[in-house]
């Protein structure tokens, strides 16, 4: 009996030393992150299917949904060290449909500290979308044509619109990878090369701290009307309901997607 005392005691030891041993309960220096994404018009929470909205082209609009990709997130330090989220996720599903989409719970552990500013990707590079990565929905369901580029699409914002006769169109505001073409004419046959339309974007006023445990909330949010205003006016009009083969269109919606979000914390 004396014997096995000793060894149950050996055993306590050495497993409460190990334990002591073991940094994340003895010096946990990391937080998390939760990222929530919202979308705006004018500055207020927008009402989906409602034909309320007029942009600087003077069409009258409404939104049916939002469905993109981020990726790329990065996290710049203070002292001049990044942090890429990619343990869990580095390409990241949007969907206003899909409440759950709507809230990002980081999988990595950040270090604590202060940071300067977050970037990230809108889309999905080159080196990164490829065809057939996803396989099942919501994502596989964002698929761009192979004959168009291939990959993902970068955004789906779909609606209507008004036009000058007073009918009521749908509009499909699609981002994805653009064609250049042969000649005047949108023919497959003709497409000459591929131009990659993802951007980066730096959060404004996105410098914050993480302490030991911590966990970080930040909303993302996307001002929806800034698509079609700076600094080019978008007019469904002259482009109409759909971008997805018109490059000159795309070039104008990455070039106004560049002030889109912002963030809070």
């Amino acid at each position: 009996m004396k014997l096995l005392y000793q060894i149950v005691c050996i055993l306590l030891l050495f497993l409460s030393c190990k334990k002591d041993k073991n940094p994340e309960t003895t010096n946990n220096n990391t937080g998390k992150i939760i990222f929530s994404f919202a979308h705006q018009v004018n500055g207020q929470p927008i009402q989906f299917d409602t034909l309320k909205y007029i942009n600087d082209a003077g069409n009258h609009y409404l939104v049916s949904d939002i469905k993109y990709f981020i990726s790329d997130v990065i996290l710049y330090k203070s002292d001049g060290t990044t942090k890429m989220i990619n343990e869990w996720n580095d390409i990241y599903y949007v969907d206003s449909n899909i409440p759950s989409t709507l809230t990002w719970s980081v999988y990595d552990k950040i270090s604590v500290g202060s940071y300067d500013s977050i970037k990230f990707v809108f889309g999905i590079t080159k080196e990164k979308n490829k065809s057939f990565m996803f396989v099942n929905p919501p994502e596989v369901n964002m698929a761009w044509p192979d004959i168009f580029g291939g990959g993902y699409h970068y955004m789906m914002l779909d609606g209507k619109w008004i036009d000058t006769t007073g009918y009521l169109n749908n509009f499909n505001f699609h981002l994805g990878i653009g064609q250049l073409y042969k000649g005047t004419t949108f023919n497959t046959d003709s497409i000459t090369g591929y131009v990659q339309n993802y951007f980066t974007v730096k959060l404004p006023n996105s410098s914050f701290t993480i302490k030991s445990g911590e966990t970080k909330e930040i909303q993302i949010i996307m001002q929806v009307d800034s698509w079609f205003k700076t600094p080019y006016i978008f007019d469904f009009n002259k482009w109409g309901g759909s971008i997805m083969q018109n490059q000159l269109a795309m070039q104008i919606a990455k070039e106004n997607g560049s002030d889109i979000f912002s963030c809070i914390f």
